[in-house]
């Protein structure tokens, strides 16, 4: 009876702060992390006991290949050199500046823990970002350049947390081993990856030869891949985040040529599910957790309370004084890289400082701490996760309540250019369509050939000249539902879908305006069906 309560409390909640993020206009993952403090201070709510590993395992195999999936990996390979000096660099940077704050500052952490909790708030969560570039023209770069910053920090972060996790329990560090096993354990995870992505994709081609291409299954089998992933890692001891990562991003980058549409509908509308979930589930798991950490505080709350707000200013600080100088010190010393790709502006780079709100891995990490080292209490384990839910709070709140006011402000829009640029893609897709009912008008000479390849042509050109402004919308005509008709609509999105395909492989079409287009081609497509 008690499980069944706290899930009805946690499906009501979920749904009652959507409603409230949706009416007040604020990204959902603030409306949780306030809905999860406020469970905090609920009397006679039930406070489950969940293991750690259980949690770490559920939300971030999943989480993480999910952004790996809607990662454009054109725009990633284009700016890997920022986003490495962020999800390395800054990662190793904000943990070594929180250790030594707690080391120096806060009774009872040493080296070891002190430098597990920085592992735990060094990496930026990409949810409340995206949420806010969504709602704003925000230029390609910036975005590209945050998404992979936090699809990869993530990595970072969590080994400095299992060799910082692994000091605080044997006691032992060696700074000469850690580093090599660093390398070992990112590549060893690379390669899991790289093999999970190429047996997800030859199991789901075996399935559909086999006639078995069921977009239930198939989804079941995406579902399951970044598990498949990330748990074989995890046992040889290498990298499970990059495992998922990597499986993610090459699973998604061949998708297209053995998914169908169906499947991909279904699919894609699985995952906004899954991942929505998850995010609210770690949030308000923070707020059953809280009540028994408080009282660990006892009488010492307003301490750490001061403590935790001098947390919450330091890793924003430690941000825009890593952000500047990396942008600009490289640029100043190396005149190939100034002439390659000329500085930013200053407000660009001010948007992409403050961009460091941290969340859902940051408690995932933290809750995932074990509960006792053998016979004893895990050392501060309450503090940390407090700690850990004052920076994901304030982050949360002060950076992601401002973020869109600033970027507005600074006027680091992109205008109407995006816009622009998915019509003349989505033209130039059009008309590989159109080519393809000439070629076949010009080949067959019928009646009813020349009537039916005539209105799609005439709805193609009609399709054409409104994304270019000649033509005001409702002006299509309804294709006839006969075979033939069918047929060449099923021809001329197939070519639609060739020339996309072609210009995403060319690297000619971002990411985000291929899934666009190619989600209008799916649904076509099923129409058809």
């Amino acid at each position: 009876m008690t499980q069944a309560l706290v899930l009805i409390t946690f499906l009501a909640a979920v749904v009652i702060l959507t409603l409230a993020a949706r009416r007040s206009r604020i990204p959902y993952p603030i409306a949780f992390v306030v809905g999860g403090v406020a469970l905090a201070f609920t009397r006679h709510l039930p406070r489950p006991h969940i293991e750690p590993d259980v949690i770490l395992l559920l939300v971030l195999p999943p989480l993480l290949y999910s952004a790996a999936w809607s990662t454009d990996a054109l725009e990633l390979r284009r700016n890997i050199r920022p986003i490495g000096m962020l999800a390395i660099g800054l990662v190793l940077f904000t943990t070594v500046a929180v250790a030594a704050f707690v080391h120096y500052l806060v009774p009872g952490f040493g080296w070891p823990l002190a430098f597990t909790l920085g592992a735990i708030v060094s990496p930026p969560d990409a949810v409340a970002a995206e949420a806010i570039f969504q709602e704003i023209a925000i230029p390609r770069r910036i975005a590209a350049i945050i998404s992979g910053e936090c699809l990869f920090n993530d990595a970072t972060a969590l080994v400095l947390y299992r060799f910082a996790l692994a000091a605080a329990i044997t006691g032992v560090f060696s700074l000469t081993q850690a580093s090599l096993s660093f390398v070992l354990v990112a590549i060893g995870g690379v390669a899991i990856g790289v093999v999970t992505a190429f047996g997800v994709e030859a199991v789901a081609r075996y399935l559909a030869g086999k006639g078995f291409n069921d977009p239930t299954i198939a989804s079941v089998l995406f579902l399951l891949a970044p598990f498949v992933s990330y748990v074989p890692a995890e046992a040889v001891h290498v990298s499970g985040v990059l495992a998922a990562v990597c499986a993610g991003l090459i699973t998604s980058r061949r998708s297209s040529y053995f998914i169908d549409s169906e499947t991909r509908l279904l699919g894609s509308a699985v995952w906004r599910v899954l991942t929505f979930i998850l995010n609210a589930f770690a949030f308000l798991l923070i707020g059953l957790e809280l009540p028994r950490i408080l009282e660990e505080l006892e009488p010492h709350v307003r301490d750490y309370v001061l403590y935790g707000l001098g947390l919450v200013v330091l890793v924003i600080v430690v941000r825009l004084l890593w952000v500047f100088p990396g942008t600009y010190l490289p640029r100043l010393l190396l005149p190939w890289l100034r002439k390659a790709d000329p500085s930013p502006s200053p407000r660009a780079v001010f948007v992409i400082g403050w961009s460091g709100m941290r969340g859902i891995v940051s408690l995932a990490a933290a809750l995932a701490l074990p509960y006792r080292l053998g016979a004893t209490p895990f050392p501060q384990r309450g503090v940390t996760i407090f700690f850990t839910c004052c920076v994901v709070f304030g982050t949360l709140v002060l950076q992601g309540l401002t973020l869109k006011p600033i970027i507005e402000w600074l006027g680091v829009t992109e205008t109407s250019r995006g816009a622009k640029r998915e019509a003349g893609l989505r033209v130039r897709a059009l008309e590989a369509g159109l080519a393809r009912l000439q070629e076949y008008e010009r080949g067959h000479d019928g009646a009813v050939d020349t009537e039916v390849t005539g209105r799609l042509m005439e709805e193609y050109q009609q399709r054409i000249d409104l994304l270019r402004g000649r033509a005001a919308p409702g002006d299509t005509k309804e294709a006839l539902a006969s075979a033939l008709d069918r047929e060449l609509q099923k021809e001329a999105l197939a070519a639609e879908r060739r020339t996309i395909t072609s210009m995403r492989a060319a690297g000619e079409i971002p990411d985000d305006i291929f899934r666009s287009i190619e989600y209008d081609l799916d649904l076509a497509a099923l129409r058809l069906a």
